[in-house]
């Protein structure tokens, strides 16, 4: 059963413990990455052997396995695929941005250019939850920007193929290519190219811990997105909402992974009281019961504070992936959150809209980096180049402030490269 606390009662570090990963996995992934680098496809095909159970002839999904998988999939389906693809493309749309440039007196320009990326890569999970939305939402913001060319892994099932709805969704979502690898393996082809896979200059997309670690390890030899966590979701709400709607919303993200945190932090121990009971209700009624319930009798709080304003600052201090704001008037504690992924605004905006069809990205800080890091979007698949430009003039009235700069580091060759043009040094 989750845990029922009242602020102030339990150390800090108890309630934003955050769960850990105790397998050691660095020296696992380390060793795969240096497999493929030396051994590229062959090492890929043994990996897909060996660890998702079935021998491939080829890597690559074929033209002919994108349509077959399309006609196998509903008119209905396909529709809410396409109206979600709308509603991703029209708020990542807004994100675009162009470069500047701008003149100075006495001849000076400067400007910045943006610039797409060449190649990104796309890890998207496969196995028993096809995350068919995360094809969506990591690839219509590359797309957006201009990036050349977005190459999609993920692995196959049993049957040697991609999930049909993977597979439909890359097609909605304009992916270039698809192959067929997940794991460690797949960030590392990604990373340095084999065979048949190219090198990328950027990997985003979520994986379990040897994603994740692979991703870290070979960061700096390409850009990532992130290296992210388990699944995270706060509610704060007062004691008007309705308990059975905040505990679904809590076990949304609970059954995700037994790592997953789902805390609800909340001004009402009645509303405390009944949610507890409702999400032990709930429970039974979930597919994924067993890993749900692990999360929230490991990771899952219910925090008790003394008024919404101790709430909200409970919340900035956990920077969650996902915050729910379920209470009254949404809009006037807005400004104050200054931490959290993703926001949700009112009892009637839960999570899921923004996992699947709000527009909003679900692809999002975990563990804390709310402080500091963003949502994936358009930005992450560009670069910025900025130039400048001087006349002679403009380098002549400068010349003497970048000398007396440069020497006062010691830097004599910086200063003299100004000089000598300006001929006051030969």
């Amino acid at each position: 059963m989750i845990k029922i606390y009242r602020y102030g009662e339990v150390p800090a570090d108890e309630i934003f413990a955050r769960p850990e990963q105790k397998a050691d996995v660095e020296g696992i992934v380390s060793s795969i990455i240096s497999d493929v680098r030396k051994r590229g496809d062959e090492a890929l095909l043994d990996y897909t052997e060996k660890l998702d159970g079935v021998m491939l002839k080829s890597l690559q999904v074929t033209e002919e396995e994108i349509e077959e998988a399309f006609a196998a999939e509903s008119d209905e389906f396909i529709a809410i695929l396409r109206k979600a693809a709308q509603n991703i493309r029209d708020y990542h749309y807004a994100q675009i941005r162009e470069g500047f440039s701008f003149e100075r007196e006495d001849g000076i320009t400067l400007g910045q250019r943006i610039m797409p990326l060449e190649k990104v890569g796309l890890c998207v999970p496969g196995g028993e939850t096809p995350l068919s939305s995360t094809v969506l939402m990591d690839s219509i913001p590359a797309k957006l920007a201009g990036v050349g060319e977005l190459v999609m892994v993920t692995p196959p099932g049993k049957d040697g193929k991609v999930s049909p709805s993977i597979l439909t969704a890359a097609k909605v979502a304009g992916v270039d290519r698809i192959f067929k690898v997940g794991g460690a393996q797949a960030v590392a082809a990604l990373a340095y190219g084999t065979e048949s896979i190219p090198k990328v200059d950027k990997i985003v997309g979520p994986g379990g811990v040897f994603v994740a670690e692979a991703k870290r390890q070979v960061f700096g030899r390409v850009s990532i997105d992130m290296i992210a966590g388990p699944s995270e979701i706060l509610v704060v709400s007062d004691g008007k909402s309705d308990p059975s709607h905040v505990a679904a919303d809590m076990l949304s993200q609970a059954e995700h992974d037994k790592m997953a945190s789902a805390v609800l932090v909340t001004d009402s121990m009645d509303l405390a009281l009944a949610v507890q009971a409702e999400i032990e209700r709930q429970l039974p009624l979930l597919i994924r019961e067993e890993i749900a319930r692990t999360s929230i009798e490991n990771n899952g709080k219910i925090i008790v504070a003394g008024d919404l304003h101790a709430a909200v600052d409970i919340a900035n201090e956990i920077a969650p992936e996902h915050l729910e704001l379920a209470v009254e008037y949404p809009f006037a504690i807005l400004d104050d959150i200054r931490h959290a992924g993703s926001v949700f605004l009112g009892r009637d905006c839960p999570e899921a809209v923004g996992d699947y069809f709000a527009g909003v990205n679900h692809t999002l800080p975990t563990m804390g980096s709310a402080r500091f890091s963003s949502p994936l979007s358009v930005d992450d698949f560009i670069k910025k180049m900025q130039f400048c430009y001087y006349t002679d003039i403009a380098l002549e009235n400068a010349a003497d402030k970048i000398a007396a700069f440069a020497e006062k580091e010691g830097l004599t060759g910086h200063a003299r490269s100004v000089l000598i043009r300006t001929g006051k040094v030969k």
